[in-house]
């Protein structure tokens, strides 16, 4: 699946956003090109997973692909816990920090060719990286094609009810932004599940905690009984055993 025009380089090669990233501090903002600002929690995501983040990887199943890994907490925090997992960013920046942190990355889109595809059992879609590339529906059809059947999808929506698509550019001061507009999206759960539904994904639960907001989604394709096997044959070929535990998505 090709990438929507303008998802990888613009945020990748934002200064302001490269800098966060290697001091660990902010201020950094999405800045819309009517002026609005959105900030952008840069001291969390360069921090070690948080509370909130153990219970959103205590629900992931499986070989774990975290999109848009940013700094890497989570896959570094997946991966001190022996768990199979695989960042992806377009950001070299973001790539070279993660795997620092010991969580194995890769330099792509999401909308690039990726390793396993059909094959994750979770996806993540954290941190606001449901906008990622301003298209809901492309971006949840694209994760709906890399997970396994009956795959879980966990997003992190906005906390308020919004459904909105915009041009935005990466800034650290209010009054600049250094790059050029690319499209991104802000999402509230409403919205998100919209989305999810025309993409073929269903929601198994919906939660609230420190102040962020979540959806986990089910991919509804499933392969027959004679497919599955070959499937988890090449997935135990490409990737370490995993034996730890795991726990199920409540249910809504």
């Amino acid at each position: 699946m090709s990438a929507p025009p303008a998802e990888t380089a613009p945020w990748a090669a934002a200064d302001p956003y490269t800098a966060a990233l290697r001091t660990g501090t902010g201020p950094l903002f999405l800045r819309r090109t009517d002026g609005w600002l959105l900030p952008l929690d840069v001291e969390r995501w360069c921090a070690r997973a948080d509370a909130v983040d153990r219970d959103v990887l205590d629900r992931c199943e499986g070989p774990v692909l975290d999109v848009g890994c940013g700094p890497g907490r989570l896959v570094a925090e997946l991966a001190a816990r022996g768990r199979t997992a695989l960042g992806i960013d377009v950001s070299s920046t973001a790539v070279e920090r993660t795997t620092r942190l010991g969580g194995p990355a890769l330099h792509r889109s999401v909308f690039d060719p990726l390793p396993g595809e059909g094959r994750w059992r979770t996806v993540l879609l954290m941190d606001g990286n449901v906008g990622i590339g301003g298209d809901p529906y492309a971006l949840l059809r694209r994760a709906a094609e890399l997970l396994a059947p009956d795959g879980l999808l966990i997003a992190e929506t906005a906390p308020v009810d919004v459904d909105e698509r915009a041009e935005v550019e990466v800034t650290d001061t209010p009054g600049r932004a250094p790059g050029r507009p690319f499209p991104w999206a802000r999402l509230g759960t409403p919205a998100l599940l919209r989305y999810a539904n025309e993409a073929g994904l269903r929601p198994t639960a919906q939660w609230e905690a420190g102040g962020r907001s979540f959806v986990a989604l089910r991919a509804r394709t499933a392969h027959t009984s004679a497919d599955t096997p070959n499937r988890a044959a090449v997935i135990s070929s490409q990737w370490p055993r995993n034996t730890s535990a795991e726990r199920p998505v409540a249910r809504a």
